[in-house]
């Protein structure tokens, strides 16, 4: 995103966090917000003309206000409309950004709503699994991925896989991001996770090791990451044997190999 759209989506977001919280019920609003923003980028995304309208910006922000209350209103929530309103108001770099910006504003709301209900590290943990799980399963990844494909189908086939194992939240966010593709399945689930991760305040670390940790292994880790990096950090672990001993672990682009395979990748090498 550019300077104006990042700008735009942070000030709608933080009316959405002070806002959403307070109300009598902020785990049914939290939730219907979300389902609601989707449904209204589902409508965009068939109508090019409001898309560019709405987000026109030689337009009075008056005026796509306007426009965005005529279509949507009676449609959504009051609260929804609210936000697509403030939404429309606000000066975005291309109709496409705030597009962008809807749908990561509609991942926020299902977020929030695990959160209000002691759910967004659960919810992350999950999300991180499923991205696990489709690299594991290349033909389910593939399938997913399938341009050509109807995603009412890749939906319905990734429901199947889902069911009676996540969260409703997990499911919801895990379903609609294969209908919206923006790199594969595999990234952009893990993306979901790592934004479930920055909303709790944390860095996620990726932890690869030869045995599973035990709960004051990974106790230790996290203090340790947390000394390295001077932030929270949110651990995702995951057992490979092929590692001999050790582990590998990755924050963003950094990779910290420990493991004795990589030990003994770098001794070959120093005897070449």
């Amino acid at each position: 995103m550019h300077a104006a759209s990042r700008e735009a989506l942070e000030t709608v977001s933080e009316y959405f966090d002070t806002t959403s919280k307070n109300k009598e019920k902020p785990v049914a609003v939290a939730a219907q917000t979300g389902a609601e923003l989707f449904d209204v980028v589902e409508l965009l995304d068939g109508d090019r003309a409001l898309r560019i309208t709405i987000a026109e910006a030689s337009l009075a922000e008056e005026q796509r206000a306007e426009v965005v209350s005529a279509v949507f209103a009676g449609k959504v929530s009051q609260y929804t409309l609210e936000l697509l309103i403030m939404a429309a108001r606000q000066v975005w770099s291309t109709p496409k950004e705030m597009r962008t910006g809807l749908v990561t504003l509609g991942r926020r709301a299902l977020l929030r709503a695990a959160e209000h209900q002691g759910q967004l590290e659960q919810v992350e943990e999950e999300l991180f699994r499923l991205s696990r799980l489709l690299l594991k399963q290349p033909e389910l990844s593939l399938l997913l991925d399938d341009q050509s494909a109807d995603p009412v189908a890749k939906r319905d086939l990734l429901a199947k896989v889902l069911y009676g194992k996540v969260t409703a939240v997990t499911e919801a966010l895990a379903l609609q991001v294969i209908g919206r593709p923006e790199h594969n399945a595999i990234d952009d689930v893990n993306a979901l996770s790592e934004y479930a991760a920055e909303l709790r305040g944390c860095k996620v670390a990726v932890v690869t090791s030869a045995n599973a940790l035990t709960k004051a292994q990974h106790q230790t880790l996290a203090t340790k990451l947390e000394s390295i990096y001077a932030h929270p950090m949110s651990l995702h672990t995951e057992v490979d044997p092929s590692l001999i001993g050790g582990a590998i672990i990755r924050v963003g682009y950094e990779v910290i190999d420990g493991s004795t395979s990589g030990k003994i990748a770098r001794l070959r090498a120093q005897l070449v």
